[in-house]
Order: C-alpha cells, then structure tokens, then sequence
C-alpha cells in the first residue's frame, strides 16, 4: 500500500507541477462535474446515506446534497472574484512600484472526512480545494461504508483522476496517509484523533485544519418564546438522531422556565417524530454498535424525563431528555454526539456565563432571549467557534460566514471564501521598475518631511 500511495501521490504532485489546476477554466468545470455527480446520483447518494445512519431522503437532501450544491453554485459565481490579486498600498518609500496580495494554491492536499455527515463534511472541503486551485487526496469515513463505497466509485468519473484521488479503508489507511507530505491536512473529527492529525502533520510542518466538535451549550433565558426555543433546539439536537457536531449537547434553561421547557420539547418531540420515533421515517440511527453501546450508559447519567428506550439489533435510541444531573456526570464530561439532552437548571445569565467558561470552548453557543442586551452579554462573556442566537444550526446557511472551531473544538476555518482562503496561500508581492520614468517626481522635500514627520510623531 506504502508504495502505491507513493505512486498516487506523485502523480498528483506532477499535475500541480504542470500548472493544469491554477486554470480558472479548470477549476470550474471541476466544481459543475462535481455538481453534475450530485444530480445524476442523487437517488443512489441518498440511498446509501439511509443505510449508513437511516437518514430520511429530506434530511439527506437538506442536509447534505442540497447544501453542497448551493456551496458549488455560491463557489462558482464568485470564484472569478476571488482569484484576482488584491492590491495593496505602496509605502512612500517604495515609490514608484506596486504592491499586492496574489492566491496561489497551496499544492496537493488531503482531506479526511466524517461519518456522521459523510457527503457534506468531505465534499464541501473538497469543493473549497478545487477552487483554490489545488491536488486532492480525499478520505471518506470507513465508519460510512455505503457512501464511501460510492464515492470512491463516483469520483473518478467525474473529477480529473490525474488531480483528484479517492483513498478508502479504516484507521491503518489513514495512519499511512499521514506519513506522507501533503501541502495541508483537513481533518474533520474527534479529538483524539485530530491530536494525532496534527502531532503527525508536524513531522512535515504541514498546516492543518480541525474541525473537532465539543459540548455546544443552549443557553435559554426567562424572558425566550419558550414553545419556539423548545421547537428549535429539539430540531438541532435530534436531526440526525443526534450525531451533528454542532448540535446542542445540553440545555442551561433558567430554573423558572424548567418545567415549561421539558414539557415543549416533549411536544416538539412529538410532532417531529410520532408517538413511537422508532418508526417514524424521519428519525435516523445510530451508526454502529459501538456508538450505541457507548450512549446507552449516559442513560443512567440523570433522571429521564421522557424517552429512554432504545433497540440493540436496530441501532434506535429515543429521544432522550434528562434532568438532575451531575455536572461532573460522565454525560456532562464527554462530547454526547447522539439523542440524549441533558437539561440543567441555572438562576440567571451570570450564572450561565460562568458554567460554559469553566468548561472547553465549544465549537458552537446557543442563546434564546428576547434581551439583545443580554443576548450581547452572551456573546462578549463567552468563547465559540460559532454562535447562533434564537435558533440552532441555521449559521450553516450562510456561506458569508465562516465554519469553525476555537481551542479544543479545533482550529481554522472554510466555507464560501473562507475555505478558499484555507486552500490557498496569500503571496506577498512587490514590483519596482528597473528605470525611474523621467516624468516622475518625488513630493517635494517639504512636504515628505512632514509626512515623515506624521508617521513617527
């Protein structure tokens, strides 16, 4: 295998060497057959995402295919925009000449993708590097058979296979991947692994990208629309039967609205799902027993308020809430990343505030209030990758505003020009002419001394 990835990876080096992906015209056409992939399969693509985690064509769709084609569309239409140097301002001393910023590719990069969103979280990347103008070496998930399995068959049809590699296979995959030199990494994951992402990427001073996750905390004040707040979080946490990287991993609910609050989102529960979620078509599952296995001893973390059952042989866990619970709790400790909400109660914002700052920066905040003052509050007091006030996952949306973590919920970001960024490097140019034109003139002495005069007064 050491061998072959050699191969592969040289190959991929002499391509960018040749200069065929810093062609704007190239880069486009890559994104519309990756574009043109998503329609063509989209029967077969969101086949297989039922079979790895038992996702509903309309969440698969929301989720997955459709926001990867709104990334391309959104890529495509400002990509010419993106690619133009920027210039700069001359300093008074460089006169005459030019300065400016050029985006060049960064060269060959690898891109390893996550199970619990194994389309979005591995094409969007990919979306980001083709642009840049960049050789990809990409990972699906081993954890995501069905959809790797498809990928793998899928991508080589439509992308330049002489530009773009697919790389299937469990951990020994990626731990020899990682041996190699690549231009950037971007690992989306836990953060176990990203540790030994970065620790192997620093063999080759290689940049990375991690996007990790963490407890994304919901902070929901006495004076929030407690049925809408209830509503929105039990949409964010449950879609996908959990397994969301952003989705809220526990509630701080003021103690005056815990109640009020447990009682909606049963309701909210309820009208997703049905009565009995297990056969509702709309409510995912676990990807693998492993996982299972692991979330059903968070069950015994707190008292369920409603849900708690959960089927072995079909990978179902209900929807869980659970009240009292310990903040030293196993359940309160490790990332969740599965059905189960823990709800604790706080006396007040301050309150709030010092809970979260005791604890690792997530990589997403959520706060409901009708205060914007508060809602201020909020954000000033507190670290996160991302914040969304009054709703839950909708930043996603915006490909305006970038997507990621900070601290321990992982470093760097993409998205819409900011994963063009990722991919690219920023290079730093100046031009002066080998002859001063006769008609040029200095400012006059006086008015140079003044201005020098400005500059370090």
């Amino acid at each position: 295998m050491k061998q072959q990835l050699e191969q592969r990876l040289q190959r991929l080096r002499t391509t960018y060497n040749s200069g065929l992906t810093r062609s704007v015209a190239w880069r486009k056409e890559q994104l519309q057959k990756l574009q043109q992939m998503l329609d063509e399969h989209e029967k077969e693509l969101l086949n297989a995402l039922q079979e790895d985690l038992g996702k509903s064509s309309a969440e698969g769709w929301l989720t997955e295919l459709g926001f990867l084609i709104s990334d391309i569309k959104h890529t495509l239409h400002h990509l010419n925009q993106w690619v133009k140097p920027k210039r700069v301002r001359q300093p008074l001393l460089a006169w005459p000449g030019k300065s400016y910023l050029h985006p060049e590719p960064l060269g060959v990069v690898l891109i390893i993708g996550a199970w619990n969103y194994p389309l979005q979280l591995l094409l969007s990347p990919l979306v980001a590097a083709l642009a840049a103008g960049n050789c990809v070496v990409v990972k699906p998930s081993e954890l995501s058979p069905k959809t790797a399995e498809l990928i793998e068959r899928l991508l080589p049809d439509y992308l330049a296979p002489e530009a773009v590699h697919v790389v299937t296979g469990g951990a020994d995959v990626a731990s020899e991947l990682l041996t190699h030199r690549f231009d950037h990494i971007m690992y989306t994951g836990g953060g176990r692994v990203g540790k030994i992402v970065m620790h192997a990427a620093a063999e080759h001073l290689t940049p990375v990208t991690l996007e990790l996750g963490g407890k994304s905390p919901a902070v929901v004040l006495a004076d929030a629309n407690i049925s809408v707040a209830a509503r929105r979080i039990a949409w964010g946490k449950w879609i996908n039967a959990g397994q969301t990287c952003i989705a809220p991993d526990y509630v701080l609910v003021d103690e005056a609205k815990h109640d009020e609050f447990i009682a909606a989102l049963k309701q909210s529960c309820e009208a997703f799902f049905g009565d009995d979620p297990q056969h509702s078509a709309d409510y995912g599952r676990i990807v693998n027993r492993q996982h299972f296995d692991r979330l059903k001893t968070y069950l015994n973390d707190g008292q369920i308020v409603f849900g708690g059952e959960f089927d072995g042989d079909d990978r179902y866990i209900q929807p869980t809430v659970l009240s009292d619970v310990d903040p030293d709790s196993k359940v309160m400790q490790e990332e969740i990343f599965g059905p189960i909400l823990p709800v604790l109660k706080v006396k007040n914002l301050a309150e709030a505030i010092n809970f979260i700052q005791e604890r690792d920066k997530p990589l997403a905040l959520y706060g409901f209030s009708n205060s914007a003052r508060q809602l201020q509050q909020l954000t000033e007091q507190t670290h996160a990758g991302n914040q969304c006030n009054n709703d839950t996952l909708m930043f996603m949306l915006n490909p305006e505003l970038p997507f990621g973590g900070v601290g321990p919920s992982g470093m760097g970001r993409y998205h819409g020009k900011f994963g063009f960024d990722t991919f690219s490097h920023m290079k730093s140019v100046m031009t002066r002419p080998f002859a001063i034109d006769p008609n040029f003139r200095y400012p006059p002495y006086t008015s140079f001394k003044q201005k020098l005069l400005r500059w370090f007064s």
